[in-house]
């Protein structure tokens, strides 16, 4: 007995130090392994910000958020997946098979069955009580004005995520911060919602934008770019109204489009980017005015210099020439160096800057390269609310070949290369006054409690060009409109309307260019006694016949300037 009495104290013992060492000992260990199976974190989504524009007087939003569902399921605890897949296609119209395979996946828990459930759809399904298989709500977007303004508004993906433009550049703004929730659920992983051990953290909603763009604007740029391109039998293009004096962009649109809402059916990927802020190119002879610009802030000429132009000037052993219609060799004047879009007047300049008659110089390549650069901010991003913003290219001054003929070339406009959203930025600088805002899209943000941040206008730079430069391009750029047919034509002595062509040729890879393939450009202004919108049109390889810049861009902007005179406010002249 008392050995028997002896062994079974040891047993107790053994039970006992088991005991100790698994409930106290290795407490943790075992209380996580344990709530493995019934402790799940669910993520909970924030509700992303709505996006507004202007609509007149009032504010109208234009990206709004529909609750539709996410169905998940944990593979781990799943029975009768034959059962369920059927019950998935059957109500997501799916295939059985596609959904056996995600409900069946190893050595995961987390698996996503279908984007964009819909509350019935949801009913339908977890009505069946499968094991493992759940619903989350989640916002999705909706662009209740299909493609408007699609480029620059951009998408938000099945993951959530902001791409391209406003929603990709102002993601993290626009989606708010997630709430966590710990719970305990049964053994079919349903929530214990009266559990003391759940744990819930609040989500913060995240901003609400108002947006610089007024939407009729912005409607009518949109069909009459459309239009346009149609005309000039062009397969794309770009163009965008901007407030010269605040840098905010009123209307900017892309052809082809696509709705927003329906991303997914979108076949080419290239339709999504916003091609005026991402898509550089070689701008033409809209860079004249610029160059202009340059040379009269220096001094080097003036307003009403003439000069003898031969038509002709050999540089690096290229020769540079004019369109037919320059009339030869001559006196030329500034006005008419515009008016007639004078490649040999551009490079001119260049020579005036370098302070020789008829020589490109180093000290001419880095005045202009300075203005580029420094003043008129080509070669850096603007820093515009959008994805993918491209900087473009300035040709370094010293170094590389050709030089002098690259920089000869810079002047109309080839050689180098800019987006029109920079374009329109240089052209509100030298025609404000000389100051250079920073182009912006986004008016004000609004906080989940509603407090609203306006965004003041960025002055970037002053003293691009002095008040007196601004003006006498003003005047030059309002000559040339005053030159060229339009239908119908412009009363200037009520409006300043003023503008300049561009015919770019087309860079071919690994050198030289296209034959007979050009992108037409053309930036002008449109106001009163001052500019009150620029406008920058980009028409990619029309074939409706003439130069490209007069044939195909230019009608878009008579077109653009006329709807903003007639429809949003123009100023007449006071005198």
């Amino acid at each position: 007995m008392r050995i028997w009495y002896a062994l079974l104290l040891v047993v107790i013992g053994v039970f006992l130090v088991r005991l100790f060492y698994l409930q106290v000992i290795r407490y943790d260990y075992y209380h996580r392994v344990a709530l493995s199976d019934q402790l799940k974190q669910y993520e909970i989504p924030a509700q992303r910000g709505i996006i507004e524009a202007h609509q007149g007087d009032s504010v109208v939003p234009i990206v709004l958020n529909q609750k539709l569902y996410t169905l998940y399921v944990d593979p781990t605890i799943v029975k009768h997946a034959d059962q369920a897949s059927e019950t998935l296609a059957a109500t997501l119209h799916g295939d059985a098979g596609n959904f056996h395979k995600l409900l069946t996946t190893p050595h995961t828990r987390y698996v996503v069955l279908a984007h964009k459930v819909t509350d019935a759809q949801r009913k339908a399904i977890l009505e069946h009580k499968y094991p493992g298989i759940g619903a989350q709500e989640q916002d999705y977007r909706t662009y209740p004005d299909g493609d408007l303004a699609a480029q620059v508004l951009g998408f938000v993906n099945n993951d959530g995520k902001g791409v391209y433009g406003i929603e990709q550049a102002l993601n993290k703004q626009l989606s708010g911060k997630a709430g966590q929730l710990k719970a305990v659920t049964d053994i079919n992983g349903v929530p214990l919602a009266a559990n003391t051990g759940n744990t819930l953290q609040q989500p913060t909603p995240g901003n609400n934008l108002v947006l610089t763009l007024d939407t009729g604007m912005q409607k009518q740029l949109q069909d009459i770019l459309k239009q346009g391109l149609k005309d000039a039998k062009s397969d794309s293009g770009s163009a965008l109204i901007m407030d010269p004096n605040t840098g905010a962009i009123k209307a900017m649109a892309n052809w082809p489009s696509y709705d927003p809402g329906r991303y997914s059916d979108v076949s080419d990927g290239s339709v999504f980017n916003n091609a005026a802020v991402s898509a550089p190119l070689e701008v033409g002879s809209v860079m004249k005015p610029l160059t202009m610009a340059a040379a009269l802030d220096q001094g080097v000429v003036r307003e009403n210099t003439t000069y003898y132009d031969p038509a002709h000037w050999v540089v690096d052993d290229f020769t540079i020439t004019n369109i037919e219609e320059d009339g030869g060799g001559g006196t030329k004047s500034m006005a008419d160096l515009l008016n007639l879009s004078l490649n040999t007047g551009a490079t001119w300049l260049l020579m005036q800057m370098g302070g020789q008659g008829q020589q490109i110089n180093a000290k001419g390549r880095a005045a202009w390269h300075d203005y580029m650069v420094n003043h008129y901010m080509f070669g850096r991003a603007t820093g515009i609310e959008q994805g993918y913003e491209d900087p473009g290219y300035i040709p370094d001054p010293e170094n590389g070949y050709g030089l002098s003929l690259t920089y000869a070339n810079t002047t109309f406009g080839q050689g180098m290369t800019a987006t029109p959203l920079q374009m329109a930025a240089a052209l509100s600088a030298i025609v404000n006054g000389g100051t250079y805002y920073q182009p912006h899209l986004v008016d004000q943000t609004v906080d989940g409690s509603g407090h609203a941040t306006v965004k003041p206008p960025v002055a970037v730079k002053g003293n691009v060009v002095s008040p007196a430069v601004s003006a006498s391009i003003q005047r030059l750029m309002e000559y040339t409109v005053s030159k060229h047919y339009f239908k119908p034509g412009f009363d200037q002595s009520k409006y300043g309307v003023g503008g300049k062509t561009g015919t770019a040729q087309i860079a071919k890879k690994g050198g030289g260019y296209l034959d007979n393939e050009f992108n037409g450009t053309y930036i002008g202004f449109v106001g009163g006694d001052t500019p009150q919108y620029v406008i920058v049109v980009r028409v990619n390889q029309p074939h409706n016949g003439g130069y490209a810049g007069t044939a195909a861009a230019q009608p878009i902007f008579g077109t653009l300037a006329h709807m903003l005179i007639n429809n949003f406010g123009v100023t007449p002249k006071s005198r």
